[in-house]
C-alpha cells in the first residue's frame, strides 16, 4: 500500500454499529464488562481508547512500523524514551536540537543520574568518539532545529549497533512522507504530532513508533503508568489531519524551495540554512534519506543584529509570529528567543543560532504571497 492510501485507510475500518465512515469519538473514560476479565479489549482510557488506538495504527503504518502509541505532547514521548533508561546510563545526542528536548534532558533527568553528551553529528565519526560502555540511547533529529543540519541515520545506525545503544530518531521536521528512519535502522522514532501530522495547529500531541516488541512493551508499560496520554477528541482531530499529510507536505516543500530561492539572493540575508542545496552540508545524505527537503527554513541576516531580525518578524502580514511548525499557515519565529531560549547563549552560539537567525516553517498558501511578505518585511 502507498503513502497516501494508508494516510487515509491505516488503521481505521467503518465504524460496526452505525457504519460511520470516521472513526468516532469515544469520549468515555471507562467500559462496561460483560464479566471479571470478559471485556471487549477496552477497560480504561487511559490504557487503550479506541480513537487513539486507531490513530495509533495509522502513525505506526506510515512509519513502516509494528506498534505506535500516542502521548500528550512531544515531550510527553521524548519522557517516555528517557525513562527507558537507569541511572549511570548515557546519552549522546546531537547539539543542534529543539530547547524543548534540551531542557527535559539537562533540567529533568540530568539530576537522577544519566548522563547527556551533546555532539556535532554532521560527521558521525564525532558519535563514534563519544560512545562508551556506559552508552544505551543515541538521539537524534534530521534534519534539525533550527539549524537544518542532516544526520546520516544508517551510518549513525551502525555505531548504535555496535556499541548495543538504542537509536530513537526525531523525525517532526522530515515527516514519514519524507523520511522513514526504521527503514534505516533506527529501533524508534518520536514525532511531534502537533506540527506536520496535525498539520492545523489544532492539537499538542506527541508519538512513538518502533518494531521491537521488546520496546514496545516498555513504551505501553511507560505510557500506561505515566498516564501522559492524548485525548480521544485531539486523536480523532489528528486522524483527519493525517488524510491529508502526502498533499500537505508536498505544498510545504514545494513553497519552501521557492523561498530558499528567494532569500538566498536578498542582499540583506547572509546564509540560508536548507538541505536542499547543493552547497548545503551534508545534502547528499539528505537526497538519499529523504524523498523532499521539508517545509522548514532558517536564516541569518548580514550584521547580526537582534533588532534587525525583530523588525521583519513584527512587520510580515502573511506569516503569524508564533511559535511551533508545520501548520497549513506560514509562521516565523525568533529561535534565540522563542523556540531555544532555554538553550544558553553560549551553547546556541556552538551550533549557529545567532542573535539575527529568523525560522521559517512555509505554509500552504500562494508561494507568491509569502515571498511578497517576506519582501516587503525585509525592505
Amino acid at each position: 500500500m502507498k503513502f497516501g492510501t494508508k494516510a487515509i485507510h491505516a488503521g481505521v475500518q467503518a465504524d460496526e454499529s452505525t457504519g460511520a465512515i470516521m472513526t468516532p469519538i469515544y469520549q468515555t473514560s471507562t467500559y462496561v464488562q460483560d464479566g471479571i476479565g470478559n471485556h471487549k479489549g477496552y477497560e480504561y482510557s487511559r490504557t487503550q481508547n479506541p480513537t487513539r488506538h486507531a490513530l495509533e495504527k495509522n502513525i505506526a503504518a506510515l512509519e513502516n512500523g509494528k506498534f505506535g502509541a500516542c502521548f500528550g505532547s512531544g515531550l510527553a514521548a521524548i519522557d517516555c524514551v528517557i525513562k527507558m533508561l537507569n541511572p549511570g546510563d548515557e546519552v549522546i545526542s546531537t547539539n543542534d536540537l529543539y530547547g524543548g528536548t534540551f531542557r527535559v534532558f539537562k533540567t529533568i533527568f540530568e539530576k537522577y543520574g544519566i548522563k547527556f553528551h551533546f555532539v556535532g553529528m554532521g560527521d558521525v565519526s564525532s558519535v563514534e568518539n563519544a560512545v562508551n560502555e556506559n552508552t544505551k540511547l543515541i538521539w537524534v533529529e534530521t534534519p534539525t532545529n533550527p539549524m537544518m543540519n542532516i544526520i546520516d541515520i544508517q551510518a549513525v545506525s551502525k555505531i548504535a549497533k555496535k556499541s548495543g545503544a538504542m537509536l530513537c530518531v526525531d523525525n517532526t521536521f522530515a515527516t514519514p512522507f519524507l523520511q522513514n528512519p526504521l527503514d534505516l535502522g533506527a529501533d524508534m522514532v518520536m514525532h511531534s504530532v502537533t506540527k506536520y501530522l496535525g498539520g492545523h495547529s489544532d492539537v499538542v500531541m506527541g508519538a512513538l513508533i518502533c518494531n521491537d516488541e521488546f520496546l514496545a512493551k516498555e513504551m505501553y508499560r511507560i505510557q500506561n503508568s505515566s498516564g501522559a496520554v492524548t485525548a480521544p477528541m485531539d486523536s480523532f482531530l489528528v486522524l483527519r489531519g493525517i488524510k491529508t499529510l502526502h498533499l500537505r507536505v508536498q505544498r510545504h516543500c514545494e513553497n519552501a524551495e521557492k523561498v530558499a530561492l528567494f532569500l538566498v539572493d536578498h542582499p540583506k540575508v547572509n546564509n540560508v540554512y536548507w538541505p536542499g542545496f547543493e552547497s548545503h552540508p551534508n545534502h547528499t545524505v539528505a537526497k538519499k534519506q529523504m524523498s523532499g527537503f521539508g517545509g522548514m527554513i532558517s536564516f541569518d541576516l548580514k550584521g547580526n543584529k537582534t533588532e534587525d531580525a525583530h523588525a521583519i518578524l513584527n512587520n510580515v502580514k502573511v506569516f503569524a509570529l508564533a511559535e511551533s511548525l508545520g501548520g497549513v499557515e506560514s509562521l516565523i519565529g525568533h529561535p534565540a528567543t522563542m523556540t531555544h531560549a532555554s538553550i544558553p547563549k553560549e551553547e546556541r552560539e556552538k551550533t549557529g543560532i545567532s542573535d539575527s537567525l529568523i525560522r521559517l516553517s512555509v505554509g500552504v498558501e500562494d508561494a507568491e504571497d509569502i515571498i511578497d511578505d517576506l519582501r516587503q518585511a525585509m525592505n
